[in-house]
């Protein structure tokens, strides 16, 4: 191996990750497993192209934590917090709670003694707030029910892992020999003490202090000031908690709660945020290269046999969670996959143990493999759950759910699709006293919009049956809102043969599928986002100094030649080059009519658009 310094290090490091994750993002296994792989091909227990040592790859792991969980304090508002006080507290706070009584029950019926069985299993029972939140994103779950309980989990482990490091202390078997002369000899309900005290100490300090030390830095009118003195604000808090024993990642999260609540908050995150993507990259690269393959061929049945415990713990404690909860039946899986692993916080705290005396190394190390191989384990468990759980859950709801019994057919309207596009429309008709008969076709989405008291009955309106059952012999219109094109095509030849008296009002989700429900002789179709489009661009012309009258007029001439455009290209036959060529000429004419129209005309102002 080459004995490089930092710079040969970070080579190796960004051309490991260059080489993989483009690769393992191809194969659909997600940039987090690129890293995972990366790290373990690159590292002192595989290939040994750096840190034939842990204490190089330590210091990379260390950095990326570190940054980490400085964004994550960052985003931790108090308002957040009490928004989100019951899933936090409640889901957050019984989770770790049950997982720990179960993996610390577990290790006494294997004979260990009790502290050391406890103190693993609060440990055990964090998840990777990294892992979960970087695949969540990259999937698109975050808005969901899974995304927002996960989050909220995530959130208490992480303020969770504070009062842990006061407790870890009171669960030392023997008398701890703390490394630093500052504290040492100090019991350990002192230490406890000396922890709580210290993070009080950073959080008044710091609503005290840092509002008057950022007014000041923005005197000056240099960003990179900012970025400097919140990483001068890490660096002390981290050497503050490393002065007491303690790690540097906690420290930095703490800093990141104390900016939260800071009105530079968000500049702060504007200047950080393009590092984060590569701070998270190295840090799983780090925990790749952090699993000990030694160990691991030492004793592979014992630790693949603690890596299925623990998945297996925290799937039963997770599934019953989210079902107490009543998350939705799918989301409790996803749910479920996405937090049945171990946490970074797992490295400091295991570490902080050993330093400490609390727990032996030869329960340590091989728990450091654990957690290190359950992380890597993550992005697998994801895929499965996308793959193979989700589809089959889907399907069983599909083929196990009947169409409801629609007693409510005497409706002059009947809406195909209730989404956020199908609601605005139902719910502006109901305001003005016309009554609707609402078909929507996805049953978890059923049982969320019966949460809110609407009327919905759940069935696939492009059969004929249904419709007929929701009264379209005697409705006069039916509105298309669905989100599946070819289900509105499916559902407007249905209509077009069967109902022909019925007036059809559908959505189309762009351009082409506006040609085609033109071809379809549709009376009326609108593009989703075109008209909230045309009203933003009207706003933004009036914000440029246009009067409301002009602006008015010329997006209402927009409107007009583009809708034609639509209509005359209804016979062209659809091809990439004659489409490009025709949007081009319709562009360009577009452009011509509305410059002589400004050339031409003088437009007589009315005093009325000047007002609101």
């Amino acid at each position: 191996m080459h004995e490089g310094g930092l710079m040969y290090m970070a080579f190796i490091f960004l051309l490991a990750a260059v080489i993989s994750v483009p690769i393992a993002k191809r194969l659909g296994l997600g940039s987090v497993l690129g890293y995972l792989m990366a790290g373990a091909a690159i590292g002192p227990f595989a290939l040994q192209l750096v840190g034939h040592d842990m204490e190089n790859i330590m210091h990379f792991a260390e950095f990326g934590v570190v940054m980490m969980l400085f964004l994550v304090g960052l985003e931790l508002q108090p308002s957040l917090l009490w928004k989100m006080r019951l899933p936090i507290l409640g889901l957050g706070g019984l989770q770790v709670l049950l997982t720990s009584l179960a993996i610390a029950g577990l290790g006494i019926l294997l004979g260990y003694e009790w502290q050391h069985t406890l103190a693993v299993g609060l440990i055990l029972s964090l998840s990777s707030t990294a892992i979960v939140l970087q695949s969540m994103n990259e999937k698109g779950l975050m808005p969901t029910e899974a995304g927002q309980s996960s989050f909220a989990v995530l959130l208490f482990q992480d303020i969770a892992v504070i009062p842990m490091l006061a407790v870890l202390p009171l669960l030392a078997v023997q008398e701890m020999n703390l490394p630093n002369a500052s504290h040492a000899g100090l019991a350990g309900w002192q230490q406890g003490l000396l922890v709580i005290a210290t993070m009080a100490g950073i959080v008044v300090a710091g609503r005290v202090l840092i509002r008057p030390l950022f007014r000041i830095i923005a005197s000056t009118g240099l960003r990179e000031i900012f970025t400097a003195t919140a990483l001068l604000l890490v660096i002390a808090i981290a050497l503050l908690m490393e002065s007491i024993g303690l790690s540097a990642a906690l420290g930095t999260f703490m800093a990141g709660v104390v900016l939260a609540n800071s009105e530079y908050r968000h500049e702060l995150e504007a200047e950080i945020e393009p590092f984060k993507g590569l701070l998270l990259g190295l840090f799983f690269i780090s925990v790749g290269a952090s699993i000990d393959f030694a160990l691991f061929m030492q004793m592979p049945m014992i630790i693949l046999s603690l890596v299925l415990a623990l998945i297996a713990i925290k799937f039963a404690v997770l599934i019953g969670l989210a079902k107490l909860f009543k998350l939705q039946s799918a989301q409790q899986w996803t749910f479920t996959f996405a937090l049945a692993q171990g946490g970074e916080f797992c490295f400091v705290l295991f570490s902080f143990t050993s330093q400490n005396q609390i727990l032996p190394e030869s329960i340590a190390s091989p728990l450091i493999v654990v957690v290190a191989l359950s992380m890597a384990l993550t992005p697998l468990l994801m895929i499965i759950n996308e793959r193979f759980v989700q589809p089959l859950f889907n399907k069983t709801h599909k083929q196990s759910r009947p169409a409801d019994t629609i007693d409510d057919g005497g409706s002059p309207v009947i809406i195909a699709g209730y989404g956020r596009f199908g609601q605005v429309i139902g719910r502006s008709l109901n305001a003005n006293g016309i009554r609707t008969t609402v078909l929507e076709h996805d049953a978890n989405q059923i049982e969320q919009l019966r949460k809110f008291q609407h009327k919905v009955f759940y069935g696939d309106a492009s059969r004929h049956d249904l419709l007929e059952a929701a009264g379209a012999h005697h409705a006069k219109l039916i509105v298309l809102a669905l989100d599946d094109h070819e289900k509105i095509k499916q559902t407007v030849l249905l209509c077009q043969k069967h109902f022909p008296h019925l007036k059809i009002y559908a959505r189309a989700m762009g351009r082409i599928q506006a040609h085609e429900l033109d071809k379809l002789n549709v009376e009326v179709f609108v593009r989703e986002t075109f008209h909230s489009a045309l009203h933003l661009s009207e706003m933004a012309m009036q914000g440029l100094g246009m009067h409301p009258y002009d602006a008015h007029r010329v997006m209402r001439t927009f409107k007009k030649l583009d809708e034609q455009h639509i209509r005359d290209m209804r016979n062209m036959e659809v091809n990439e080059k004659n489409y490009i060529s025709m949007a081009q000429k319709n562009k360009a004419e577009l452009e011509r009519v509305l410059q002589a129209d400004a050339n031409e005309q003088k437009l007589v102002q009315d005093a009325h658009w000047d007002q609101g």
